[in-house]
This record gives C-alpha cells, sequence and structure tokens, in this order.
C-alpha cells in the first residue's frame, strides 16, 4: 500500500521540494495550506508529473478547521505515515514593539497548530507502532535576532516541542525530528530548496533508534 506524506503548511519553498521529493519515492502527497489557488497549482504540477497529490484548504491558526481537515484527509486517504510541519510567520518587530495580542496570534500558527496537527495523527502510528514526524526549524530558535522576535519565539519553542516528542514517541515506533534551516531559504544557493529536502529524506532513512533528534542545515 502506498505511504501518506501530510505537509503542513504547502508553499513554493522547502514545503514543495519535500513533497517532490518523496512522490518520487512513491508516497501520496496531501497537501495544507489556506491559499486555494496555490494548491491547486501544486497539485496540478505533481500530477502532471505522474504523482498522486491531493490539496485541503485550512488555516493551521484554526483549530477546528485544521483538525477537521485531517479527519477528512484521513477519510479520503488513510492514515498518515510521515507528517511534515513548515509553518511559521515571518513579522519584523522586536520585542518593544511586539503586542501581546500579535504574539499569542503568531504562536498559533508558528507552534500550536504543530501541536494540533500532531495530535491528530500519532494515535495512528502509535496504533501501527510507526511513523514519522519532521518540523521544520529555523536559525531564530538557535541565536535570536530582535527584530524577529515573534519568529525567534516560535521557533524555540517549536524546537522544544520537538526535543521532548522524540523523547516521548520514540518508545512507540515513532521518529520525530527537526531540520533546523540556519540561513535564508534561497534558489541557487547551499539553502535552495531542493538542496534542503535532501535532509528531509535523509532523516527518513535513518533507522528508528540511530536517528537524531535535530539536523542543522547551515
Amino acid at each position: 500500500m502506498t505511504k501518506l506524506c501530510t505537509i503542513v503548511g504547502m508553499g513554493p519553498g522547502v514545503s514543495f521540494s519535500v513533497a517532490k521529493r518523496f512522490a518520487k519515492e512513491g508516497f501520496t502527497i496531501a497537501m495544507i495550506a489556506r491559499n486555494t489557488d496555490n494548491l491547486r497549482k501544486f497539485a496540478n504540477e505533481l500530477k502532471n508529473s505522474g504523482f498522486d497529490a491531493h490539496s485541503f484548504v485550512a488555516d493551521v491558526s484554526n483549530f477546528d478547521e485544521l483538525s477537521n481537515t485531517f479527519d477528512t484527509i484521513k477519510n479520503k486517504l488513510g492514515d498518515t505515515d510521515i507528517l511534515v510541519y513548515n509553518v511559521s510567520i515571518y513579522r519584523e518587530a522586536s520585542p518593544t514593539q511586539l503586542s501581546a495580542e500579535t504574539s499569542v496570534e503568531d504562536f498559533k500558527a508558528n507552534v500550536a497548530g504543530a501541536l494540533v496537527a500532531i495530535q491528530k495523527v500519532v494515535p495512528q502510528m502509535k496504533k501501527k507502532g510507526e511513523g514519522t514526524i519532521f518540523i521544520t526549524g529555523g536559525g531564530q530558535g538557535l541565536e535570536p535576532y530582535h527584530v524577529l522576535s515573534s519568529l525567534a519565539i516560535g521557533k524555540s519553542a517549536i524546537r522544544s516541542m520537538c526535543f521532548s516528542l522524540h523523547q516521548e514517541l520514540k518508545p512507540e515506533g515513532i521518529k520525530v525530528a527537526t531540520v533546523t534551516i540556519n540561513g535564508q531559504v534561497s534558489p541557487n544557493t547551499k539553502f535552495a530548496p531542493d538542496l534542503i529536502c535532501e535532509e528531509f529524506w535523509k532523516l527518513y532513512q535513518i533507522p528508528l533508534n540511530d536517528c537524531p533528534r535535530e539536523v542543522i542545515y547551515e
């Protein structure tokens, strides 16, 4: 049976490269994002290349909507074997300029949405005794820059959450790891999406007991 890779936060960069990489390996791809037109474009490109791809519209900061979307994916495509969470809100604001309300709203997408997604797929993975959860991290979680304070808060928090999940779920046969991208994603550079996606594939191939909780790509 074909395995299912569900990607939350589908966009033209790392997410789409990861989708193409795993599709080439025979995975069915389920893509979640807010923009219907972009999702349709990504799905059509994958389908035109002969891959099995499906798009689902949801706002990750709307937890009920995101949860219902995962129910739809399960009913239509089956259990998620690989979950990739690649969402971040880019906002320029130093801590003294960042309102508490804005910080909370950004946190919903940067971190809490991942928690919702993970809790929707973990029961399926536990039942099978296997599964993979990948979270995209960032250099702001290692060394914050004050102008990107909200993103730094989110990347620090999701890194910590990933480490906790790695510890919790490894005994259940579930691989959890973060690819921390310590640089600016950009085509035709070392940080090109088509290069970064290889780190996800390499991690997937590593046996559970040998898999690190983090790879820092820099």
